[in-house]
């Protein structure tokens, strides 16, 4: 499996079980990311993303206080954020489409369906630093580009509607 790059900022791990967060901080220490934070509910992660900025952030989607989804969405929306940017694995134990759904429209970069390996979520993190996606800011969707691949398209196929704003990854 590739390698992942030397982190800068570490990891937020946030989820509402102490067990899950402690399990997923060892299968980080086991490929080798030692600089990780915990959060478990809601306004714990959101002091921790307003105070530091990190590499990735690791979130259940039933956070107490305030819904996965409903924390990335106002994370991208914040403009003032330093992880404004950052990309989202979201984790969750019975997601159904709609919810993954959800979690994409609202900015999550990856999702993990529990339980997963180690090896799961270090395919995670090798992909997204071997391809970062372009931030995207339209009237109603603020996150990473959602596309997985380039296609061309030709002029005929283009659409007529206000340009999006890629804005290129802070680091």
């Amino acid at each position: 499996m590739a390698q992942e790059s030397i982190p800068n900022h570490g990891v937020l791990i946030a989820d509402p079980s102490a067990n899950m967060v402690s399990l997923i901080g060892g299968m980080l220490r086991g490929i080798g990311r030692r600089d990780y934070r915990e959060a478990n509910d809601a306004q714990s992660a959101m002091d921790e993303l307003a105070n530091r900025q990190f590499d990735v952030l690791v979130i259940d989607d039933g956070l107490d206080g305030l819904d996965g989804v409903e924390l990335v969405r106002q994370l991208r929306a914040s403009v003032d954020s330093p992880n404004r940017y950052v990309p989202v694995v979201m984790i969750s134990a019975a997601p159904d489409a709609r919810r993954i759904a959800e979690a994409r429209d609202a900015g999550v970069t990856e999702f993990l369906r529990k339980p997963f390996a180690a090896a799961h979520l270090q395919s995670r993190l090798v992909s997204i630093a071997a391809n970062p996606r372009g931030f995207v800011e339209a009237a109603t969707y603020k996150g990473p580009d959602r596309r997985r691949k380039t296609v061309a398209i030709g002029d005929q196929d283009r659409r007529d509607e206000a340009p999006l704003i890629l804005v290129p990854k802070a680091s």
